[in-house]
């Protein structure tokens, strides 16, 4: 155990995380010449299309010491993004210390406090690397002093590195060795390993990944997940290196893979604790609190998929990713599905496209909307997830939205910019500060459902990109709110419905329904598109209907024998539209969130 330390990279997005572990990896000879390849660890293809990491990564690697000991470091490799930090969470609570990647010509992002913060709450020592030093516009003395000012990380304790030239690698090595401390642990205990991720192999059921806190764990042992009392029999374990190795047990201190057989995908729970059947420990770990969704969406088979093959899709994809939840949902509109539960808005795009290339799934989605609590007349509570949910204003006393409080960071030469954008979605101003001459910090309360629609992209393109965002749930406040209904043909479409605040209710409307316009193809009639609140219609569009010359066979006579054909194309029009539905493709519902 005393040659054992387990470590995660911790990082803003973007700031050189897998590109540090790549250069472990080969340090340490994990990874052959022949082998390496960028992202090594990112093994999704989406991960390498979008160069962000989605998923936590696990690597064994070996490292020689200059004292000549050998010692086995365990690294995690986490995402950056504010939508994946429940797989940070999961991550830290495996290791003892964390590296922290700050870069040299961006300094502290939102995400690097927010990760620096989670870090602080494990009680991990943490190792301050200033990354991408070679780059002609580093300011690696600035960025140390923004950093000994916000998290107290003394100057004199950071490495600079450059990953990417692979300079400082060895020294961020020996680092790791000297200052984070070996796992505690009784190997003479009974079985105690936290199950902090896992995933579904065809053929060998579900793998889970754990660490052993005490005891030890061997093929043939009888074991137990405690939350679930399913028990099985080991029939391998090993670790990874990043492939999947072999190995007769996993002892006190160390992390590795699991593999017993388990076909049932509930019973393997993240933050569940595995011990032996036999002889179970008494107190099973504390686990991690379980994610709570933050925005909602409707999720629909086509035709060519059926609901039950995305029910399945959606366990096995919940297995990898237990931040998301799901449960049966039935629209008049558009009939069986599922109302899905996300982090956030890139978390949902990820799950979406992860549904579409894993499971080969055709899948339409509803815009996102956000949870909201409501309180009828009688005083009972509801939680209304789904516009369509939402009972009639006259049974209503009160509803409260979801507020957030927002961390922005930002050059100050676009703070008025900032500003404007925070003001226009109903934020609350409640500090700003400069962290360095040229940067500034703001914090802001807004409602969640401001941010759902559109924000990010907003805040990207006024800051040129510079400006970053975090943000924490804080709790509920009540607001002046009202369900905006879309009727295409009169008829009221439940998925393409929203909960908005009356202020912003007439010019969403609008902007709503001159969007559909543009995405609903024409029909063989005239369509109509309108924007109500309750009963009370507050904007219409229509969408003219494609019209056959019927008179091109006419050469003069008289002007009754033309008005005769018009009329009779124009009855076949009425009956037509009187018996017709308009399919409605999947850029109308995404149309919902560029209306901002």
């Amino acid at each position: 155990m005393k040659r054992i330390r387990n470590f995660s990279i911790i990082a803003h997005i973007d700031h050189g995380k897998s590109t540090l572990a790549d250069r472990l990896l080969m340090a340490t000879g994990a990874v052959t010449e022949r082998e390496f390849r960028d992202q090594v660890l990112d093994t999704m293809e989406l991960e390498r299309e979008r160069g962000i990491t989605i998923k936590a990564q696990t690597a064994r690697l070996r490292y020689s010491a200059g004292d000549g000991r050998e010692y086995t470091l365990n690294l995690i490799d986490t995402p950056g993004h504010v939508d994946f930090s429940y797989e940070v969470s999961r991550s830290l609570a495996a290791c003892e210390g964390a590296l922290l990647i700050v870069d040299a010509s961006q300094g502290i992002e939102a995400q690097t406090l927010a990760n620096t913060y989670l870090a602080m709450q494990n009680d991990l020592v943490l190792i301050l690397v200033i990354n991408k030093i070679d780059l002609p516009q580093a300011e690696p003395g600035p960025v140390m002093e923004q950093v000994e000012h916000i998290i107290g990380i003394g100057r004199e304790e950071a490495l600079l590195v450059s990953a990417k030239q692979g300079i400082g690698v060895e020294e961020v090595l020996r680092s790791i060795v000297d200052r984070i401390p070996a796992p505690r642990g009784d190997p003479g205990a009974p079985l105690k390993a936290l199950l902090f991720d896992s995933w579904f192999d065809t053929y060998r059921g579900v793998v889970v990944l754990a660490r052993i806190h005490d005891g030890e764990l061997a093929v043939g042992d009888r074991i137990e997940f405690m939350s679930q009392k399913a028990v099985y029999e080991v029939e391998e374990v090993g670790y990874l290196t990043p492939k999947l190795q072999k190995s007769e047990r996993l002892t006190t201190g160390e992390v590795g893979y699991v593999m017993a057989g388990i076909k049932d995908l509930g019973h393997a729970r993240i933050g569940d604790t595995i011990t032996h059947a036999r002889r179970p420990t008494t107190t099973p770990l504390p686990g991690f609190k379980e994610a709570k969704p933050m925005v909602f969406c409707g999720m629909y088979p086509t035709a060519a998929t059926g609901v039950e093959e995305l029910r399945k899709a959606l366990e096995k994809l919940r297995l990898t990713d237990f931040s998301f939840r799901y449960e049966p949902e039935n629209s008049p509109a558009l009939g069986m599905g599922f109302r899905c539960g996300f982090l956030g808005l890139l978390h949902r795009e990820i799950i979406q496209e992860r549904l579409e290339r894993e499971f080969d799934l055709n899948l339409l989605t509803t815009a996102p909307n956000v949870s909201f609590r409501v309180t009828r007349n009688d005083g009972t509570e509801i939680q209304v997830e789904n516009p369509a949910q939402l009972p009639p204003s006259s049974e209503i006393r009160t509803i409260a939205e979801p507020v957030i409080e927002a961390l922005i960071l930002t050059p100050d030469r676009y703070l008025g910019s900032m500003l404007k954008l925070l003001e226009s979605r109903r934020g609350e101003q409640k500090k700003m500060e400069y962290i360095s001459s040229q940067r500034i910090i703001l914090t802001y309360h807004l409602p969640l459902n401001e941010i759902v629609f559109d924000f990010y992209n907003h805040l990207k393109s006024l800051s040129q990109g510079y400006a970053s965002l975090d943000y924490e749930f804080i709790g509920y406040r009540e607001a002046d709110l009202v369900r905006l209904d879309i009727l295409i043909n009169r008829e009221p479409v439940d998925a393409l419905s929203l909960i908005v605040h009356r202020e912003k209710a007439f010019t969403l409307g609008r902007s709503l329904v001159q969007k559909l316009k543009d995405a609903i193809p024409r029909q063989q009639y005239e369509v109509s598109l309108q924007a109500a609140l309750g009963k009370r219609v507050i904007a219409r569009e229509s969408i003219k209907a494609y019209r056959k010359d019927v008179l091109a066979k006419l050469y003069g006579g008289d002007y009754t024998r033309k008005m005769k054909l018009l009329e009779k194309q124009k009855a076949g029009k009425k009956r037509m539209k009187k018996v017709g539905q308009v399919e409605i493709p999947q850029e109308a519902f995404m149309a919902l969130l560029k209306i901002k």
